[in-house]
């Protein structure tokens, strides 16, 4: 993980007279929030007083934990628009990749693209996510599905960190190519590519599904990952339900995302393991598909998060608030666990602690945004009015970057 810091922060900055906060788990109102060093100090009843090295003023704002995206595919060339028009013609999403579309027309354009080129890319999607107040993106390889094809993709990722921390994962195990026998490529993915993605991989991640890598394939996959150390996560029951929730939680999985066809071993294995269940609803509406058992999920105790999934064909929403807007109107969720799923809850996810939160001790990272004009000043009314939101400042480790 690349994490940009605090190397530079000044101490004893304080947030004066904010409107209302979310903790993490809960609304206060009316408070200041102390940041030295890096990290939350305290947060206390305004007392309108002044006496820090910096005072910032944030009468009338809302300040949110910096948000955390646990899902997304943020390297990658080219357009996937004719998988777009096709999937409204009446077209799966399974049959286009079964057919060499899909992924497969992103891996060849990004193969052809030069470093400077996705990093450029990168960047730009980076900046954006970060004006809406995004201070960690998860990004996964996925797109070449070569040796080095996929460990350069993980170290520009890496490379375009700062001011957002960037959590990378290595998912080699997205596709298996065209022209590759199967079983060699996934011979390769446990040893060549592995190795040489280690140096620049946090996690490993592998798409067990219909058209994809099954479960005895992706078990293989996760184990080889988790034997050199790197903490692991799956794309989990979204077309198909194949038993990867299931397995993945039993190796000790962060997170199992998608979600769509989790069955009730799935569910109970997630609960056991404390894995956390990342809901995609960009995916799902840009699919057509049925929502995740949020009900049972909740009635397990299983953690709820939200990202986008951003990537040129399944998901292309780059607005974290979006999605959490989404989670609600299309799975059920309440506005305060969609404040969840983008904040604390995320970041357990990701295995982060101390980040996506506001309390004292925890990392400072934070948010502060004006409400919609005539609202209120309460975190819940960005869930309430869809997407668009842009950060009036951001700090990233206490260190003002927005």
């Amino acid at each position: 993980m690349t994490d940009p810091g605090s190397a530079t922060q000044k101490p004893h900055t304080c947030l004066r007279n904010v409107a209302s906060l979310w903790t993490g788990t809960e609304v206060v109102r009316g408070v200041d929030v102390m940041m030295a060093e890096g990290h939350i100090v305290t947060i206390e009843r305004s007392s309108g007083g002044g006496g820090s090295a910096i005072d910032i003023d944030a009468t009338g704002l809302i300040a949110m934990p910096g948000l955390v995206d646990c899902h997304t595919h943020t390297v990658w060339a080219g357009t996937r628009l004719g998988d777009f028009v096709r999937r409204q013609s009446g077209e799966s999403y399974a049959a286009i990749l079964e057919g060499g579309g899909g992924i497969h027309t992103t891996v060849h354009a990004t193969r052809g693209a030069s470093d400077e080129v996705l990093r450029a890319l990168c960047r730009a999607r980076l900046d954006t996510m970060l004006a809406s107040g995004v201070t960690t993106v998860e990004i996964k390889s996925g797109y070449a599905l070569t040796i080095e094809g996929e460990a350069r993709l993980l170290r520009i990722a890496r490379e375009c960190a700062g001011p957002q921390r960037v959590v990378t994962t290595f998912l080699g195990a997205h596709a298996i190519p065209p022209d590759r026998d199967r079983a060699a490529y996934v011979d390769e993915v446990c040893g060549p590519m592995l190795a040489a993605c280690l140096a620049y991989a946090d996690g490993i991640d592998v798409y067990c599904d219909r058209g994809a890598f099954t479960l005895a394939e992706a078990e293989r996959i996760l184990r080889a990952g988790k034997a050199v150390g790197l903490s692991i996560r799956a794309h989990a029951e979204q077309v198909d339900g194949t038993g990867i929730a299931a397995l993945a939680a039993t190796l000790g999985a962060l997170s199992c995302d998608h979600l769509e066809r989790l069955d009730d071993a799935g569910i109970a294995a997630m609960a056991r393991a404390g894995t956390v269940a990342v809901l995609l609803p960009g995916a799902m509406l840009y699919l057509h598909d049925s929502a995740p058992p949020i009900a049972k999920l909740r009635a397990a105790g299983v953690a709820l998060s939200v990202a986008t999934d951003f990537n040129p064909g399944s998901s292309p929403v780059r607005d974290l608030w979006t999605c959490a807007t989404l989670a609600c109107l299309t799975m059920g969720l309440s506005p305060e666990e969609a404040l969840g799923g983008i904040t604390v809850n995320a970041a357990r996810a990701l295995g982060l602690a101390g980040v996506g939160e506001l309390r004292a001790g925890a990392v400072a990272d934070v948010a502060l945004y004006k409400p919609p004009p005539g609202e209120i000043a309460d975190p819940r009314v960005l869930v309430q009015y869809m997407g668009g939101h842009r950060a009036e400042m951001v700090f990233v480790g206490g260190a003002r970057v927005g």
